[in-house]
């Protein structure tokens, strides 16, 4: 099954304890990152380390407002949100891309303004030294999120697990600018290490809102969870053609529902535990789910369902 749907595996008070656990370590290394790199551009005065440090302060800022969400979302549905707040981490990988952005665009500035005017490195040993450290807490750090995205499709995780990995790679773009600048005194290599961190972090950013925004907009399942769930429900031969079958994910949620035909002849109550035995089935494979399943009498039912009926009749299946 795909990564989209793997936290159908879980139920959403497991998924919602691993990304909360995940994000918070997120959040602690995000601020021991922003230290020791601003203690690091005091020291050398390297376009290249401001730069990876205004990255890292973003991430904190991020890194806080997903752990915010990762709790919002798992709440419960009440009255004025009854399919529950899941959305809350799409949101939260949304303003990720948005400061991302903006990183981007104050590190292009800066590299831009050291390559007109540019400086010599100051404590080049201690900058390096700093970005070693940085880039092995950023890769610590990741391999933790990729843990938890292998159990959970969380949108929250995956995109701060995206900026990390750019920032991983800025890291290492910083480390080798600033030892070339430090080694062989071309103050240049500083300057294009920030570019080319600016330009991963854009390129981060648009993963990033594409992952929410296909959230947002409710994509369907990819088609193998949506194929699992088809053969779950014939499992039962009485319920054959599983038509209008829509799916979404909401943060730890996912939503499904569709229509079945059964005999026109069974009692509302056979029905009625034919359905409920096709929800469990389900929800072995879903526990996260929220499912709703419409019964027509197979040969007998007239086109019905709401301004969405038609258009997915022959596309859902």
């Amino acid at each position: 099954m795909s990564a989209m749907a793997t936290n159908a595996r879980l139920t959403a008070a497991e998924t919602s304890a691993l990304t909360r656990r995940v994000t918070l370590l997120s959040v602690g290394t995000a601020a021991v990152l922003v230290a020791i790199k601003l203690a690091a551009w005091l020291a050398s005065g390297s376009t290249a380390m401001l730069a990876s440090m205004a990255d890292s302060g973003l991430d904190l800022i991020a890194s806080l407002g997903t752990a915010f969400a990762v709790r919002y979302a798992a709440e419960p549905p009440d009255a004025e949100h009854r399919f529950g707040h899941g959305k809350a981490e799409a949101f939260a990988s949304l303003m990720q891309a948005g400061l991302v952005f903006a990183s981007a665009a104050l590190i292009a500035r800066e590299a831009v303004g050291d390559f007109t005017a540019p400086h010599p490195l100051r404590q080049e040993g201690w900058a390096v030294a700093v970005m070693v450290v940085s880039t092995a807490l950023t890769a610590l750090l990741i391999a933790a999120q990729t843990r938890v995205l292998r159990q959970t499709s969380s949108v929250a995780v995956s995109g701060d697990r995206a900026h990390y990995a750019t920032d991983l790679a800025s890291n290492m773009i910083a480390l080798v600018g600033i030892g070339a600048s430090a080694w062989l005194g071309v103050n240049g290599f500083d300057a294009a290490a920030a570019l080319a961190v600016a330009a991963l972090l854009l390129w981060g950013a648009i993963s990033v809102f594409r992952e929410a925004a296909s959230q947002l907009m409710d994509r369907e399942l990819p088609d193998d969870a949506r194929a699992e769930i088809v053969r779950l429900v014939s499992e039962d031969s009485r319920m054959t053609d599983v038509h209008q079958l829509r799916t979404r994910m909401s943060g730890p949620y996912v939503h499904i529902q569709m229509h079945v035909d059964l005999d026109p002849d069974l009692t509302l109550e056979t029905a009625h535990q034919a359905i409920v035995a096709a929800e469990k089935r389900i929800l072995t494979a879903f526990p996260a789910a929220d499912i709703i399943i419409h019964a027509d009498p197979r040969g007998r039912a007239e086109p019905h369902g709401g301004a969405f009926a038609e258009s997915t009749a022959t596309s859902t299946q």
